[in-house]
């Protein structure tokens, strides 16, 4: 029998893993149960999961992702991003903007990501009410946008309104989310047209001059723009899951002390171990496709469930254990095959610079009791996260 998973469930909103975990051992597909939509179906193995990513049998549309309702009409010809297109669109595309975004223009990065980690982690003690700050709303969500603005040259003074749009988009969907998306598309037109007059050292810089030869429409570039912004605040919640789960693991937290080098290999196994993303972009079957036994139909939702499928026992070796020095397969947070996520070499180092910058400046960081979870069926994420310095 399929196994059901019902994301209006509290308990699953909140600690997902127990559920996928069930789940998995059962079957390679399980239901989601989610109201107001038809099947909808969960790949819950690794093998599976990663196959389907990479199988052209099944399609990402403009469906697959849910707009809030009130966007302005001047603003819908942005909404449609690279990660809403398929086939050669989605290549041409990809092939054009991938030059910014290689893990060596992330590895010159490294000086601008450490200046600005460092800048926030100076104002930490500002912050501090009753002993506790708040990493999630003092370090972990302004530290995407702070990048994000600098990659993009967004003037210092614009900054500060940069980070209420990030911390918006980080909320999800909703009203805030809504009235974000004019005003980031507004601030992508200036930036687009600040760069062009005066191209820079920066990411804007980079897709202006891939505009050569009509290559790249403006409308293309402005929604690239805009997509960063949207994309960009994954680390959000990875850098606050990771703070979490490491100060929960001091074994392993002292193996990064005592060998820094470890941080990269450690920031992947984060990823496989607390990533924030549950679920991939839905999928759409192309036809009907059979997978350990069910059936998935010509027009159905399908998602790989990275909660479950990085955590598979069948390729993962104590797949429940946090291991900072794990060698192995390639975790599936940032996604796989054609939809990869092409921003990941930004923000691995991004990570990795902000955790150990983190910890260096503030050995004796400890938690304040629980952390509470957002009730989030697509993001595990804490809606704060008390820390003593």
């Amino acid at each position: 029998m399929t196994p059901e998973i019902d994301l209006t469930d509290l308990e699953v909103l909140t600690d997902p893993f127990p559920a996928y975990d069930r789940a998995r051992e059962v079957s390679a597909v399980a239901k989601l149960v989610i109201p107001g939509f038809g099947p909808f179906w969960a790949l819950t193995r690794y093998t599976e999961a990663r196959a389907m990513l990479a199988d052209p049998r099944f399609e990402v549309r403009s469906e697959s992702f849910l707009r809030p309702p009130g966007i302005p009409e001047h603003c819908l010809e942005y909404m449609k991003t690279m990660a809403e297109q398929d086939g050669p669109e989605h290549l041409r595309l990809r092939r054009l903007v991938a030059p910014a975004f290689t893990p060596k223009r992330a590895a010159q990065l490294r000086p601008r990501l450490a200046a600005i980690t460092g800048r926030l982690l100076d104002a930490l003690p500002a912050h501090v009410e009753d002993g506790l700050v708040d990493l999630v709303a003092h370090f972990a969500r302004p530290l995407p946008m702070d990048v994000i603005c600098e990659l993009a040259g967004i003037p210092d003074a614009d900054r500060p309104r940069w980070r209420e749009y990030g911390a918006a988009v980080a909320s999800g969907v909703g009203p805030d989310f809504a009235a974000a998306i004019p005003a980031i598309i507004e601030g992508a037109k200036e930036a687009v047209a600040r760069s062009r007059a005066e191209p820079g050292d920066d990411l804007i810089g980079d897709l202006v001059r891939a505009q050569d030869d009509d290559r790249l429409t403006d409308t293309e570039l402005v929604t690239l723009v805009w997509h960063l912004v949207l994309a960009g605040q994954t680390p959000v919640n990875l850098v606050a899951n990771a703070v979490e789960a490491l100060l929960r693991h001091p074994d392993q937290l002292e193996l990064l002390r005592a060998d820094p080098g470890l941080w990269p290999g450690a920031v992947e196994e984060l990823m496989r171990f607390c990533s924030p993303q549950l679920l991939t972009t839905p999928r759409f079957a192309r036809e009907d496709v059979e997978i350990d036994g069910d059936l998935i139909r010509a027009g159905e939702r399908v998602t790989a469930a990275m909660v479950a499928a990085d955590r598979d026992p069948r390729v993962f070796d104590g797949a429940g254990r946090l291991d900072v020095t794990r060698q192995g397969p390639a975790q599936l947070g940032f996604s796989h095959g054609p939809h990869f996520c092409l921003g990941a070499s930004i923000a691995r180092v991004e990570t990795e610079v902000a955790l150990s910058m983190l910890f260096e400046r503030y050995p004796d960081l400890a938690l304040a009791g629980d952390v509470p979870r957002a009730p989030d069926g697509g993001t595990w994420r804490p809606a704060r996260l008390l820390l003593a310095l």
